[in-house]
């Protein structure tokens, strides 16, 4: 059993590895990696200090919930599409939200991290490919959503967060990075460029981004 472990934690260790070589052959400037860790189990999350990845990203509130507790060592955020429901469950449990898309979520967040005493990270989300499927304001309303949210006590606009398109064109990488370009300006607490899955990460880095979620180039196929 210990064999075991011990190989899976190897290929881990690889798997990163490789990973950080290519972003930092390519990169313009220091990218953080998020591990997500959705239906992953917790023996393998708590690896992740040791092998160099700091933050784990979850989509799920419940799982969140669960995974939470059971690990030390890493940030955690949320970087799936939030009710606003369930955000008194996490808010004491994440330092980041990745997807805020709305004020009517903003203000509910607000709410909750006040009443906790918290102020808390949150991107905008950014619907880059107009798909309804996806959650994130669109290109046009960005702008001013980070304007109102930014007004809002408790809250610390980061940056932007996008879920790139299958097959998305570089294009469609460039000009997320010309908005949060454009939103950096105005906004100075403004860091994080938040694209790029396992599928697309490396175009992301190279468009510009510095921080990635990636979770089966890690992990391996869920």
């Amino acid at each position: 059993m210990r064999s075991k472990y011990r190989k899976r934690n190897y290929m881990l260790a690889e798997k990163i590895a490789k990973i950080k070589r290519e972003i930092g052959a390519v990169a313009k400037e220091p990218v953080t990696i998020i591990a997500a860790t959705k239906t992953i189990d917790v023996d393998i999350i708590r690896q992740l200090p040791m092998l160099g990845i700091n933050i784990a990203g979850e989509n799920r509130a419940q799982e969140l919930i669960e995974k939470q507790p059971h690990v030390s060592g890493l940030e955690w955020h949320f970087i799936g599409q939030l009710q606003t429901n369930k955000v008194r469950q996490i808010i004491n449990k994440v330092s980041m939200i990745q997807s805020v898309d709305r004020m009517r979520l903003a203000t509910v967040i607000q709410s909750e991290a006040k009443r906790i005493g918290k102020t808390i990270d949150v991107l905008i989300e950014v619907n880059a490919g107009n798909e309804a499927s996806k959650g994130g304001v669109e290109f046009q309303q960005a702008g001013l959503l980070t304007k109102e949210v930014a007004k809002l006590p408790n809250i610390k606009v980061r940056g932007v967060m996008a879920v790139m398109p299958i097959g998305a064109d570089e294009s469609v990488f460039i000009q997320m990075r010309e908005l949060f370009d454009s939103l950096r300006k105005k906004h100075s607490q403004i860091s994080y460029l938040s694209m790029g899955m396992s599928g697309d990460y490396m175009t992301a880095v190279k468009c510009g981004a510095n921080m990635v979620r990636l979770g089966s180039v890690i992990f391996g196929e869920r």
